[in-house]
């Protein structure tokens, strides 16, 4: 298995096993909108090493084990590693921006930069089935989910940082390997859709 995801996955286990047990250690490093406006820049990366509970936990990292090793043979460690942290920061970035002024809002997880390794895959392996169905069909569903989900906010689920690391993962694969764009253009631009959608909801206040 590769360094750098034998890394990422210690981390994770590291920190979240850490915050499991110490509650002031979890509300130190979570994402928490007060408290990042306050200056405690941390929590915007941090955050995404915390998890809430072992099943939350195990996912994800069952979900980057299964879809590391494709960006990482496409595109290179170094590439991977750019993806992960890159949707890690875009996803609370994005998170920041729609929930600025709800000072209570509060977050945890490595979602965001696990969805922008799956995108990642998802375009470096257009072939890529998921769940039984293409992967882009699950991209466009995954995102659509994520703005109905932000909508509607009757979920504790962070969709915002979902969909952020999402287009992370969209933008930084393809600044890295441009030629994806003419040799899988329809995976390109089907799923650009859902994040133009999201933009233009977020223009017209829709959000």
């Amino acid at each position: 298995m590769n360094i750098f995801l034998i890394v990422i996955i210690a981390m994770n286990l590291i920190v979240s096993f850490k915050g499991f047990n110490d509650l002031s250690f979890f509300r130190k490093y979570e994402f928490h909108v007060g408290s990042i406006r306050a200056g405690e820049q941390i929590r915007m990366f941090s955050s995404g090493f915390l998890h809430v509970d072992i099943a939350h936990l195990a996912f994800n990292m069952l979900t980057l084990y299964l879809f590391a090793p494709y960006v990482i043979a496409g595109l290179g460690s170094f590439t991977f590693l750019m993806i992960y942290a890159g949707s890690l920061i875009l996803g609370n970035l994005l998170t920041m921006a729609l929930h600025k002024n709800d000072y209570s809002y509060r977050a945890v997880g490595a979602s965001g930069a696990v969805i922008g390794v799956v995108y990642a895959a998802i375009l470096v392996q257009p072939a890529l089935e998921i769940y039984f169905m293409p992967g882009y069909i699950f991209g466009i569903i995954y995102l659509l989910y994520s703005i109905y989900g932000m909508k509607s906010k009757s979920d504790n689920i962070g969709h915002t940082a979902h969909f952020g690391g999402a287009i992370g993962g969209y933008i930084i694969t393809l600044s890295r390997a441009p030629v994806i764009i003419s040799e899988n253009t329809f995976t390109v631009i089907i799923l650009a859709v859902p994040i133009v959608i999201l933009f233009i909801m977020a223009k017209t206040g829709k959000l």
